[in-house]
C-alpha cells in the first residue's frame, strides 16, 4: 500500500530516495537548491573582497597623513619699532610686519626641510631689538640690532627627519 507522499507524486515520476520514499524531481532539486545557494553566496562574496569592492573608502584628504612639519616660533623683544619679515606657515613668500611695536611673537608650522626665518629692521628711532629662533620649543639662535635702522636676523634649518634644528645664522 503507497504512503501518503507516494500517492501524491505522479505514476512514474517518484524516485525513491534513500528512505525508500519516493519523491518528485522538483523535492529532490530543493535539498540540493540550499547547498547551491550557500556556493553562489560564498562565490560572490570572493569576488567582492577580490576586486574590493567591499574594501573599507579610501580616508578623505584631511584624514590621510601630511608631510612632516615642525612647528616654530618667531620672537623679537625690545624697545621701540621695528619690521619684521619671517617665514609664514607653508609658504615659501616671506610674511611681513611693518612698525610693529615691540615685543612681537609668532608661531608657525612649517613644512620639514624648510629653513626659518626672521629679518628685524629698526626704524629710524633706532633702539636695542633681539630677535630668537625657536624650533619644537628649542632654543636654536638669538641675535641683537641696534641703533636707527639696526639689522638682525635669525635663521635655522628644519631637518627632512625629526631631530633638533641646525643653527645657520648669526647678526
Amino acid at each position: 500500500m503507497p504512503t501518503t507522499e507516494e500517492a501524491a507524486a505522479p505514476e512514474g515520476h517518484g524516485i525513491p530516495d534513500a528512505t525508500g520514499v519516493s519523491r518528485s524531481p522538483d523535492e529532490r532539486g530543493t535539498d540540493r537548491g540550499g547547498i547551491v545557494v550557500a556556493a553562489v553566496l560564498l562565490l560572490a562574496c570572493a569576488l567582492f573582497v577580490a576586486f574590493g569592492v567591499l574594501a573599507p573608502e579610501k580616508a578623505p584628504p584631511e584624514a590621510q597623513a601630511t608631510e612632516p612639519t615642525a612647528e616654530v616660533t618667531y620672537e623679537v623683544v625690545g624697545e621701540g619699532t621695528a619690521d619684521i619679515t619671517y617665514r609664514a606657515a607653508g609658504d615659501d613668500a616671506a610674511a611681513v610686519v611693518t612698525r610693529v611695536g615691540l615685543p612681537w611673537r609668532k608661531t608657525v608650522n612649517l613644512p620639514a626641510g624648510t629653513s626659518p626665518s626672521v629679518n628685524v629692521t629698526l626704524d629710524e628711532e633706532g633702539g636695542t631689538a633681539s630677535c630668537t629662533l625657536a624650533v619644537r620649543g628649542e632654543h636654536v639662535q638669538r641675535a641683537t640690532a641696534t641703533g636707527a635702522f639696526g639689522r638682525t636676523t635669525c635663521s635655522g634649518e628644519l631637518p627632512a627627519e625629526e631631530g633638533a634644528a641646525r643653527l645657520e645664522g648669526s647678526s
